[in-house]
Parts: C-alpha cells; structure tokens; sequence
C-alpha cells in the first residue's frame, strides 16, 4: 500500500479477511439500528393509532371499547404494548452504545437511520400480518373492520423496509 492508501498497480488485493472485516463494519449499527426502528415503530403506532387518532386499541375488535370493563381490558394490552416497545428501544440504545465501543464499526447516519427505518417496516409488516390479518385482533380503523386500510399498513412496511435495506446497502462508509 502506499502513503496515500490506494493500491499500486502491481501491489495484490487485500486479503479476504480485510475485505470481509469492511463489509462487518457497518453490522453494528444495523444490529443496534433494526430493534430502535422496531421500538420506534409501535411508539408511532400506539401513540397516533391508539391514543391521539383513537383508531383501535390492541384487542379492540375481540373486545370493543364500548362498556368499562374492555376499555379497561383494552388500556391493559395497550400498556403491554407500549412495554414491549419500550423494550425493543431501550434494547437498541444499548447496542447502539456497544457498537460505539466496537473498533470496527462504521459511524454512518445513511446506514443507522436505514437500519431505523427497515426496523419500523418489519414492525409495520409483522403487526399488521400478525394483529390486522391472522389474529385479527384489531384493525387500522376499527370501525371499518378489515378494510384498505390494513393493507395499507403492510405496504407501508414493505416500502419503509425496503427503502432502510436500500440505504444500508448502497452506503459506503468512510475507512477508518
């Protein structure tokens, strides 16, 4: 290698453990990245769907809010939903700091916010396939029932992951 860090012309490539060490250097922000996008995911979903739109509720179609007690029922799941959120974020804040330990890792915002954002559309595609779809539990807009809306809510997650994986992956950090 020479002073300035490009190759010479007769020089061979970096060995494959080099090259591979590179590719890893962006693992830890998409590791700490994914479970905050997750996080964030159900905090957008439950405070505007939930709480400020007052759309649905987690059990809202198996227990509709229309007397105390499953209001009541319903602001129990609500609550475990929002722990559950709390937990993923809380989880990647914590390998987010791990990752800013790691030597290895490329600081890149292009990456991490890709990383946030393929979170929150596994988190859209894994609520709405799971909750809206399978189990049926609730729907985008409960008063509808099953309806656009809830296919909405799957595309949007197919687009915010795809968009993350295509910011993650077009990325290149600087070297370190």
């Amino acid at each position: 290698m020479s002073e300035t860090g490009r190759r010479s012309a007769g020089s061979p490539a970096p060995p494959a453990s080099a090259r591979a060490s590179a590719r890893r250097s962006r693992r830890p922000l998409v590791i700490a990245g994914l479970p905050i996008g997750i996080g964030m995911g159900g905090f957008v979903d439950g405070i505007l769907f939930h709480q400020i739109l007052q759309l649905h509720n987690m059990l809202s179609a198996i227990r509709p809010p229309d007397t105390l007690v499953n209001v009541e029922i319903n602001m129990v799941w609500d609550g475990l939903f929002h722990a559950g959120t709390w937990a993923f974020t809380a989880a990647g804040i914590f390998l987010l700091f791990r990752a800013g330990k790691a030597p290895d890792a490329a600081w890149s915002g292009r990456t991490l916010g890709g990383a946030v954002l393929a979170g929150f559309g596994l988190f859209n595609l894994i609520e709405g396939v799971i909750d809206h779809h399978l189990l049926g539990v609730h729907h985008v807009v409960e008063r509808l029932g099953p309806s656009v809306y809830d296919w909405l809510f799957l595309a949007s997650g197919v687009l915010l992951l795809a968009v993350g994986v295509w910011l993650v992956k077009t990325d290149r950090p600087a070297a370190a």
